[in-house]
């Protein structure tokens, strides 16, 4: 499912954009109210769906004027995979939070210059559809669309894991579908050997938890990462400096995977048990 509606302020442009380009779609002049996707049974797909349009409608960025519902039939079996264990660091300021950030993602190799291109793209007025890909060392962004970035697609959650997952995150009160859907979507990105780490900021403006996110580290949360009723956020996968890209977005966008097994969630966890746990 993906949400839009128009962008009054270009108006002309996003006509002008359709005029040349296509007669339907989302374009560079829209704005991404919300999204949403998985891997279901047959005989799931309503009441998803009823779902899903229910959360584009009563979004906190607004009513959309677009909703569109793709299914598509699977004609391969699901990679399966396991989560990343969960954690939680306790950020009290924005300034504490991207200190932390930045301390994690040093230490899982990423470079200063990368992480501060990664937070310039999250500052920017206008907000990704996608992940865009930044080289770990040099920073060099390398997706090649930049209006839209890469896409994370068909992915998924068999529902026994789904039980244990939303039995783990409610025992620290976190077992929300904002937490879940993150994990699943970090979980697969995790699992591919070009990406080293992934920072994420929710563009929503009621949700100030960020996560890092890391094949080394797992899933961290960091609270307080942007001010309250702020719409700035994006999505940023510290790749390999070598990576194919062609290769890495044919997987994130069209291999479908499925998590079958829960990793532990731990709770919040002071920066140096976080940062000693895969160093001992």
């Amino acid at each position: 499912m993906r949400a839009s509606k128009k962008n009054r302020a270009h108006s002309t442009k996003r006509k002008k954009y359709i005029q040349q380009h296509s007669a339907s779609g989302l374009t560079p002049y829209d704005i991404h109210v919300s999204g949403a996707e998985g891997l279901y049974k047959e005989s799931d797909i309503s009441r998803i769906i009823n779902e899903y349009i229910a959360r584009a409608i009563n979004h906190p960025r607004g009513k959309p004027d677009t909703i569109a519902i793709t299914l598509e039939k699977l004609r391969r079996k699901p990679l399966t995979i396991s989560s990343l264990p969960v954690k939680t660091i306790n950020s009290r300021s924005r300034v504490t939070a991207e200190r932390f950030v930045q301390k994690i993602l040093v230490s899982a190799g990423i470079s200063e210059h990368a992480i501060e291109k990664a937070f310039s793209i999250m500052q920017s007025p206008q907000t990704l559809r996608g992940a865009a890909l930044v080289t770990k060392v040099s920073g060099s962004r390398i997706d090649p669309d930049k209006q839209r970035g890469v896409r994370v697609s068909r992915l998924g959650i068999t529902e026994k894991a789904a039980g244990i997952l939303s039995r783990n995150l409610a025992g620290q009160k976190i077992n929300i579908t904002t937490v879940k859907e993150a994990i699943i979507l970090a979980s697969k990105v995790a699992s591919s050997q070009h990406i080293m780490a992934e920072l994420c900021i929710s563009d929503d403006p009621d949700y100030t938890t960020g996560y890092v996110s890391s094949r080394k580290y797992g899933y961290v949360r960091i609270p307080h990462i942007k001010r309250k009723r702020s719409k700035k956020g994006g999505r940023v996968f510290f790749v390999r400096e070598n990576t194919d890209v062609e290769e890495l977005i044919e997987f994130l966008e069209t291999s479908s995977v499925i998590i079958i097994k829960i990793a532990d969630c731990s709770g919040v966890v002071p920066l140096h048990e976080i940062l000693d746990s895969n160093n001992k």
